[in-house]
C-alpha cells in the first residue's frame, strides 16, 4: 500500500505562527521527512518529537537573531525577533504538551494501515 500523503502542520502551529510561513514550511518538511520512513514505531509520538526538535531549533536561530538585533541597537527589529521568539516559545509548549494536535492525531489513526 502506499504512503499517505503527510500530514499537515497542526492547525494550532499554522495559526500561531502565521507571520512566519518559513517556519511553517520547515515544520511541514520535517513531517514530510517523518513519514517518508514508513519503518517507524509509535508514529504520533515520533511525530511530536521531530516538531519539537525544529522547534527547538527554530527558537535557538530566533535567540540568534535577537541577540543581533539587541546589539546593533535596531530597536524595530529587537520588537520583531522578540514576537517571533515568543510565539516559537508557545508554539512548542503547544506541542510538547501536545495540546490542539488532534488533527495529528487522526492522521495517523486514519492511516494507520498505511504504514504498517
Amino acid at each position: 500500500m502506499p504512503l499517505p500523503a503527510p500530514p499537515h502542520v497542526p492547525r494550532s502551529l499554522r495559526d500561531r505562527l502565521k507571520d512566519h510561513p518559513d517556519c511553517v514550511a520547515r515544520l511541514q518538511n520535517a513531517l514530510n521527512r517523518y513519514v517518508g520512513d514508513p519503518s517507524r514505531q509509535d508514529l504520533f509520538k515520533g511525530a511530536i518529537r521531530e516538531l519539537q526538535r525544529t522547534l527547538q531549533a527554530l527558537s535557538a536561530e530566533s535567540s540568534n537573531e535577537l541577540a543581533a538585533a539587541k546589539t546593533a541597537g535596531d530597536q524595530a527589529a529587537i520588537d520583531i525577533t522578540s514576537r517571533k521568539y515568543y510565539e516559537l516559545y508557545t508554539a512548542g509548549w503547544l506541542v510538547f504538551e501536545m495540546v490542539d494536535m488532534d488533527d495529528l492525531w487522526d492522521y495517523f489513526r486514519t492511516n494507520k494501515d498505511a504504514f504498517k
